[in-house]
């Protein structure tokens, strides 16, 4: 009996590894009947040459061309506020009033002193005139015509005193009507009708109003970035004129840079702590896009040359620098070391490793790799429309 179950168990693993061989027999031959695998496809395009704008990008912050801490000038009670928190006001509107009664009395009595000095002065010359032909008739005294010589010279000099109070209490009146200095977006009020103002030692702060239409952007250029502008461009700082120097700018919201401005300050030194030079642009502003504080991306054009251009998606990039794929005449592909440029939409600048000539592969990256074979085919939909 347990010598019918070893026979069994034999020809049962005997059947087993016969089937192992047949199947391992049959792969391999199906192996060697198989085709070899496709070549792969890739498409290649031809660098783009056309001129090439070169810039200098920093980064900086907007800030307002005008700003004014709107005063108290005078004391009172604060009477109106004609205006509405971060409204948009114009030169010469009212924006608050401070109580007038005290302040037209005042003027009132000061222009009272006026007439009553002038008057007075009027008097003394007519005395003095007269008195001074008596003198020379023999009928009055010299005493007499000192007297009144000094009663006029008085009286012009209390008309001077009155007419300089009645100014000053004119000024004190125009002070109780605080208007905006210029156009521009007034503040929050930090002061509300019916509070006194204007008493303590200093000034009482009612609103801030700020000018925005032209506004700044201030930016900082290292010494390197100095030195390609005045190479590039023939200005230096020195020779003023930053003026003539374009510039564009970018806010955190906006792509690209859509506002166009100029140059029209740059610092009469580098900092010797940074090493970098302070520069400002001035932009429109006219519908108030931009307001003052914002991060803003700033470049300015250097120079306009010809270039070499493939799409950015084309580049690659490890420890031996950029680099991109370039089919060869016996369709193998090439790894080709490159130095690269600015960025103009989605194509980059190649300003070394390429004649112009060659085949760039453009998409199938991950197909094409360096001394494999690819069949190229033409692929100008990455170039179309760039020209």
């Amino acid at each position: 009996m347990h010598l019918k179950k070893t026979i069994n168990f034999i020809t049962a693993i005997a059947v087993i590894i016969f089937l192992f061989y047949f199947l391992l027999l049959a792969g391999c031959k199906k192996r060697k009947n198989e085709a070899p695998p496709p070549i792969p496809r890739v498409s290649v395009a031809q660098p783009l040459k056309r001129q090439v704008t070169y810039y200098l990008e920093a980064t900086g912050n907007t800030q307002a061309i005008n700003t004014v801490q709107l005063v108290a000038r005078v004391q009172g009670y604060l009477d109106k506020i004609f205006f509405h928190d971060g409204q948009v006001v114009k030169k010469g509107d009212s924006l608050f009033l401070i109580q007038q009664d005290s302040y037209m009395d005042t003027l009132q009595q000061a222009e009272g002193q006026v007439l009553m000095q002038k008057a007075q002065l009027q008097y003394a010359q007519r005395q003095l005139a007269r008195y001074s032909n008596l003198l020379s008739a023999n009928a009055a005294a010299q005493s007499d015509v000192d007297n009144w010589q000094y009663q006029r010279d008085s009286a012009e000099a209390n008309l001077k005193t009155a007419t300089a109070n009645a100014a000053t209490a004119k000024l004190n009146l125009e002070y109780t009507r605080v208007t905006a200095p210029f156009s521009g977006r007034i503040d929050r009020r930090l002061q509300d009708s019916g509070n006194l103002v204007g008493s303590s030692s200093s000034n009482t702060n009612l609103a801030q109003i700020s000018q925005v239409d032209p506004i700044y952007v201030y930016f900082n250029i290292s010494d390197s970035d100095l030195a390609r502008i005045m190479k590039r461009t023939g200005w230096s700082p020195g020779k003023g004129g930053v003026d003539r120097l374009r510039v564009f700018a970018g806010m955190p919201s906006e792509d690209g840079y859509p506002h166009s401005g100029q140059l029209d300050f740059a610092s009469i030194s580098v900092s010797p702590t940074t090493g970098t030079l302070l520069m400002r642009g001035i932009f429109p502003n006219a519908a108030g896009k931009i307001m003052p504080g914002l991060y803003a991306r700033v470049r300015v054009p250097l120079e306009n040359r010809m270039g070499l251009l493939v799409p950015a998606t084309a580049i690659g990039s490890d420890q031996q620098g950029s680099y991109l794929l370039v089919v060869n005449a016996q369709n193998s592909v090439e790894r080709r070391n490159v130095k690269t440029g600015p960025l103009e939409e989605s194509l980059r600048v190649i300003e070394e490793g390429l004649s112009g000539d060659e085949k760039i592969v453009v998409s199938a990256l991950l197909k094409a790799r360096p001394g494999s074979q690819v069949v190229p085919e033409q692929e100008n939909s990455a170039m179309k429309g760039r020209q």
